[in-house]
């Protein structure tokens, strides 16, 4: 597997952006230029404790001195989001992995619809960012319980932002009624949603009724929805390519825990499938995906699959690991 590029950054500047959402600023820990920031972007943040978790981009694309993230104390985290609020310290070095993009705003002149959940308005304001500064249509919807737990509203009541943006808050004006706003869209726009599952399931089966093309539906999630289990977790065995060797993964132990404790090098991020930052190159064998990173056709193909979630319906997968 090819490992990510590590950037050694230092943390300029901690800050709240709403409640339980914390705002991060870094740069460059010896100087220099970075890479450039690209509109729906996230990087994996190397935490203390060996936790790489990934965290959208929400500055201005275009900056290469500074990468700015928000990031959401999540009730049920698994150790990302508390070390971050815990234990991060301003002027404190971190290593973090250069840019990637699963969320990039297609370079299309169609109308841009930007929905936005809760702490899912990270990579939409970067987006919303990148089209005013290009002069392109779009409008921006931001969704939230409450004002005081809605990140990055000042960044938002700047124009040019201001008069593309409609905020739907819980406890002052109602819930976003997602009919009424995909149905005042012109035809052909695109959609780009990103939140929780729950909002952003809604979005998408509100466009596929009002008749939305697939192609023209685009989502960032940050964690896992909840999926049926396929049956009881069956054990198999992983061979690497090359060397032969060998790696049994056992039921309740996932493919990525079980390579990893053979000192197999295996960069993993999400855990949940989400990031494709685990993806890996399928040989032999027939996967059962439980990623949600894949695209339909990409699972039917068979020749590829993560293994921080996915498993085998084969006893044996044959996989080769890349660099």
């Amino acid at each position: 597997m090819r490992m990510n590029t590590l950037l050694q950054m230092r943390l300029t500047a901690k800050q709240a952006a709403a409640q339980d959402v914390v705002e991060l600023t870094l740069e460059p820990a010896t100087g220099g230029a970075l890479p450039a920031v690209e509109a729906g972007a996230h990087v994996e943040l190397h935490l203390p404790g060996g936790l790489v978790r990934p965290y959208s981009l929400c500055n201005a694309p275009g900056e290469k001195h500074r990468y700015v993230l928000g990031v959401l104390r999540e009730a049920s985290s698994r150790g990302g989001s508390a070390a971050v609020h815990e234990l991060l310290q301003v002027g404190q070095v971190l290593s973090v992995g250069a840019p990637k993009n699963n969320f990039a705003l297609r370079p299309t002149p169609a109308h841009k619809l930007l929905l936005a959940g809760g702490i899912g308005i990270t990579p939409i304001l970067g987006m919303a960012q990148q089209l005013a500064a290009q002069g392109r249509s779009f409008a921006l919807h931001y969704a939230g319980r409450s004002r005081a737990r809605m990140a990055f509203l000042a960044a938002l009541a700047d124009t040019p932002l201001a008069a593309r943006t409609q905020l739907h808050i819980g406890d002052e004006n109602g819930s976003m009624d997602m009919d009424a706003v995909l149905a005042a869209q012109p035809e052909g726009s695109e959609l780009y949603v990103c939140g929780p599952a729950g909002f952003i399931d809604a979005a998408l089966a509100t466009a596929r009724r009002l008749g939305w093309p697939e192609s023209q539906l685009h989502r960032e999630l940050f964690a896992a929805a909840p999926r049926e289990a396929d049956g009881e977790d069956r054990p198999f065995d992983i061979e690497l390519a090359g060397s032969g060797q060998v790696v049994h993964v056992p039921a309740g132990c996932s493919a990525a825990q079980a390579l990893q404790a053979a000192g197999v090098p295996l960069l993993t991020s999400c855990e949940q499938g989400v990031c494709g930052t685990c993806l890996t190159r399928v040989v032999a064998g027939e996967p059962e995906h439980r990623d949600q990173y894949l695209t339909p056709e990409e699972q039917a193909a068979n020749d590829q699959f993560l293994p921080c979630c996915s498993r085998a319906r084969s006893s044996r997968l044959v996989i080769q690991l890349a660099g």
